[in-house]
């Protein structure tokens, strides 16, 4: 392409004057900047990888949902009592809690698709088998659901160590983690829901082939995008302790194990009240209401979360906040009233669940940030199957939920979880 050279041409007039403009007003010093409007879950999924990413993760994790559903009505099928088949679903409802950290470090050592494929290969293998020759055999039943359970892949630890690769800055990253945790709530809403509806029309035996497919699937998605196969940790100092190292870790991870414990205490509260109103669709509609106030509250946090990175303080305020909006549960209401009461501590578990997932990620030492996750997920799937376990031998009492949730309170209220967090998200 010609370059046309332009030369200075001595001038023959005087330039005009130009008239003086006014000079603009002097800010205020003390006129608070315009406060940023957070970034919104659209605009979190318009950035290149983040779509696939999030449903591939949350396909891969709706087999969570689906197996105690489809365990529980397989091996009654297959002439079991309740009782055992209770303890069929406990036992992989627990085996996450070992098999995720594992798999977690070993991602964050070695990469994500390694693990992922791992997992799902040994979930599909285990479910598989399941289908084919059922639960009778009670002790090879509980091989295949102990492993089943502890191969699941580390999607949602990998997930959240990718945001901080995909999307630009930490306030998308932040918006990312309320946008995980609210799609959580679909993996155990719709998970039960598709699995009973499997079964019913097939058998328990294709809900469960149908959960180990989907695990197949979502993880194949998830570990094949392109910031999943580039995606490495950084380099990780040898230590005894690893991920627990950080004082403030510990309770915070404990607290967890209290914030799961009132999710699972409220689906027998669900029973125990359906019982008493003599209302059957409450045992269902109790755990659907309160799932879906976390959703809304998912997006309410998401459009006025803080400009910064959470603070402890935010953690205090949203368990204290938490464990308060069990307290009207506690009257003897009619149903409608306390499907209506349960939104409130529904629309707080999301945000509290969301800063508690922050806070893990930056409290945790360089180069475990999967593995982070993975403990936290432990610590939430314990308190889960805890609570159901309390739940039912204390009469499936609203005092149940609340309990776990002062003592939540009271662990994120407590010094060591008001250390600084080590690295800002």
């Amino acid at each position: 392409m010609a370059h046309v050279q332009v030369h200075d041409v001595p001038r023959t007039t005087e330039a005009p004057t130009r008239a003086p403009q006014p000079s603009p007003p002097p800010a205020l010093a003390d006129e608070p900047a315009p406060r940023p409007t957070p970034p919104t879950f659209r605009d979190v999924l318009r950035h290149r990888y983040c779509s696939r990413l999030l449903i591939s993760s949350v396909t891969g994790r709706l087999s969570l949902g689906m197996v105690p559903v489809a365990l529980i009505l397989a091996a009654q099928q297959d002439g079991h009592s309740l009782a055992t088949a209770s303890l069929l679903a406990a036992l992989y409802g627990i085996a996450p809690a070992l098999g995720l950290p594992l798999l977690g470090r070993l991602a964050d050592l070695r990469g994500l698709p390694l693990p992922c494929h791992l997992g799902a290969a040994l979930v599909a293998t285990a479910l598989g088998t399941l289908a084919l020759v059922g639960t009778s055999h009670l002790p090879v039943a509980a091989v295949c659901v102990a492993l089943a359970g502890a191969g699941c892949p580390p999607l949602e630890g990998g997930l959240r160590s990718l945001w901080h690769a995909v999307l630009p800055d930490g306030a998308h990253v932040r918006t990312a983690y309320t946008l995980d945790s609210s799609t959580q709530e679909i993996v155990y809403v719709t998970g039960p829901a598709l699995a009973i509806a499997v079964a019913t029309w097939l058998s328990p035996a294709a809900a469960l082939a149908l959960a180990a497919t989907v695990t197949m699937v979502g993880s194949l998605a998830f570990a094949t995008t392109r910031p999943a196969r580039t995606w490495r940790a950084a380099p990780r100092r040898r230590e005894r302790l690893g991920v627990l190292r950080p004082p403030a870790m510990r309770p915070l991870l404990l607290s967890l194990v209290f914030l799961g414990a009132t999710v699972g205490a409220l689906d027998v509260a669900g029973i125990v009240v359906a019982d008493r109103q003599d209302a059957p669709w409450l045992a269902g509609a109790l755990p659907a209401v309160f799932s879906a106030a976390g959703l809304l509250g998912g997006v309410l946090f998401a459009r006025f979360q803080p400009a910064t990175a959470p603070r402890p303080r935010h953690l205090m305020l949203l368990g204290a906040a938490f464990a308060a909006g069990w307290l009207p549960l506690l009257a003897p209401l009619p149903g409608l009233a306390v499907l209506v009461l349960a939104m409130l501590p529904g629309a707080l578990f999301v945000p509290l669940l969301t800063v508690a997932s922050l806070t893990v990620t930056s409290l945790a030492p360089p180069g475990t940030s999967t593995e982070a996750v993975g403990w936290m997920s432990s610590a939430m799937r314990l308190g889960l199957a805890g609570g159901t376990a309390l739940a039912g031998p204390l009469g499936g009492r609203f005092a149940v939920p609340l309990l776990a949730a002062v003592l939540c309170a009271l662990l994120l209220s407590a010094r060591p979880a008001l250390a600084p967090a080590a690295t800002a998200v």
